[in-house]
């Protein structure tokens, strides 16, 4: 089986490759911008990856057999990840995005898993199942449910199989510097005993990168249950607790300055996953 891995340099994308490599009986197609950059991941080394330098915004309609003819697509790629407030999720990302999926589905693709995001929720509180309507209000959120409904349109005029994982929060090894525990690791690395943050009362559910990436394979790997799936852990927790407990691992001396930072208006207080769909498909697997 031939998988190919969109956006292979980010951080989900290289971790989800990484746990590839534990399959047997798969090939594995790397699709990445700049060929430099990935020359700098173990997994560009080893013989089951085959690594294309490929920009999606090069539609000509042979993309499915430019990029090996895959069985299976996980497709991560997504530019202007920091910053989620940008026009340029609805007005760029959403239009190259849907066009280069319809062309390697039109080429011949037949199965299609897809990092959707929890803010396509809106600003719903509470435990989020997949039956609950979308309501974003961020331009990533939007342009990511719009794709969404644009995939699910082209369904009705196209077979394929459309697994569409909103996923959580995600932390661990490659993610962003920008992110909360990133910037603790760098806190506690230059020796500083402050740590300036929130209030922490947000209650969120997050899950470890490498547990993130075995179960978008397993949603991938499976056709019993396609459309939305939650890609969490069904536990919230507080931000203060994870910071807490994170500082308590690291055996760290770092005091919190809770309050230093207003709440986002862009999320809820409190809300987290229902992991139901996704417990299901985790059983399917030995």
């Amino acid at each position: 089986m031939k998988v190919l891995v969109t956006g292979a340099t980010g951080f989900i994308g290289s971790n989800i490759i990484n746990t590839l490599l534990n399959y047997k009986n798969i090939s594995i197609i790397a699709m990445v911008r700049n060929i430099e950059k990935a020359k700098k991941f173990q997994w560009f080394y080893n013989d089951i990856v085959k690594t294309i330098e490929f920009d999606i915004l090069r539609t000509n309609h042979n993309i499915f057999n430019e990029l090996e003819k895959p069985d299976v697509l996980i497709h991560l790629a997504w530019d202007g990840l920091s910053d989620y407030n940008n026009l340029y999720h609805i007005e760029d990302n959403l239009y190259k995005n849907y066009f280069f999926i319809k062309d390697i589905i039109n080429g011949g693709l037949q199965d299609l898993t897809i990092a959707g995001t929890c803010y396509e929720y809106g600003l719903k509180n509470g435990c989020l199942s997949e039956n609950i309507e979308a309501d974003p209000i961020l331009s990533y959120a939007i342009a990511k449910d719009s794709l969404r409904r644009f995939l699910q349109e082209f369904q009705k005029t196209k077979k394929f199989n459309l697994k569409w994982v909103r996923l959580f929060y995600l932390h661990g090894q490659g993610q962003s510097a920008k992110s909360l525990l990133s910037q603790l690791e760098e806190t506690i690395k230059k020796n500083e005993k402050i740590f300036n943050m929130s209030g922490g009362e947000q209650l969120r559910d997050y899950l470890p990168i490498e547990k993130a990436a075995q179960y978008i394979i397993k949603i991938a790997f499976q056709n019993k249950i396609t459309g939305i799936i939650n890609c969490c852990s069904g536990q919230p927790v507080s931000i203060r607790t994870l910071v807490e407990n994170y500082i308590k691992e690291k055996k760290a001396n770092v005091e919190l300055n809770l309050g230093f930072y207003p709440y986002p208006s862009y999320e809820p207080m409190a809300f987290w996953g229902d992991n139901s769909k996704l417990n299901e498909i985790i059983n399917l697997f030995p």
